[in-house]
């Protein structure tokens, strides 16, 4: 009985080593996967967060550029406001000196051509800088846009 239960005892040593080596081995394996699965993951918000990053760039780049576009705008129209209220006062001042009405006639009408001339030139110098500004602002999303086609692509 002796021998049965020396047989029987070493019989749940090696089962008792074989479970603990398996047991081992599984542990292992899984923290291992865990592992794995850890550093994707911090690669993948490390590359979420770069380009979070890149898209806030292109945001704000756009803003400065549409911000430059306004401010060009508007100096644009602030100095054709004045020359064109120069011009007017200069013209009023012309009229009010003439001798016959065929003069005045004259006058205003060479004043409205030229005023006509310069609004127009105006206009598209505005719609020439309006449309550069655009141009400009969309250029830093359109890119970045580009960017994240070609890597979606990429990843197919």
């Amino acid at each position: 009985m002796a021998d049965t239960a020396e047989a029987v005892k070493k019989t749940v040593e090696k089962t008792a080593a074989a479970a603990t080596a398996q047991a081992e081995k599984v542990q292992a394996a899984g923290a291992q996967a865990f592992r794995e699965g850890l550093d994707r993951t911090t690669a993948s918000l490390s590359d979420l967060s770069a380009e979070s990053k890149q898209n806030l760039d292109a945001v704000v780049a756009a803003a400065a550029a549409a911000q430059k576009g306004a401010e060009t705008l508007s100096a644009q129209a602030l100095s054709y406001g004045k020359t064109s209220w120069e011009t007017g006062v200069a013209a009023a001042q012309s009229m009010a000196k003439v001798r016959s009405v065929q003069e005045l006639i004259e006058l205003q009408t060479s004043y409205t051509k030229s005023a006509m001339e310069v609004y127009l030139a105006e206009v598209t110098k505005a719609t020439d800088v309006f449309t550069a500004s655009v141009k400009d602002s969309f250029k830093p999303i359109n890119e970045r846009v580009t960017a994240t086609v070609e890597k979606f692509q990429a990843a197919r």
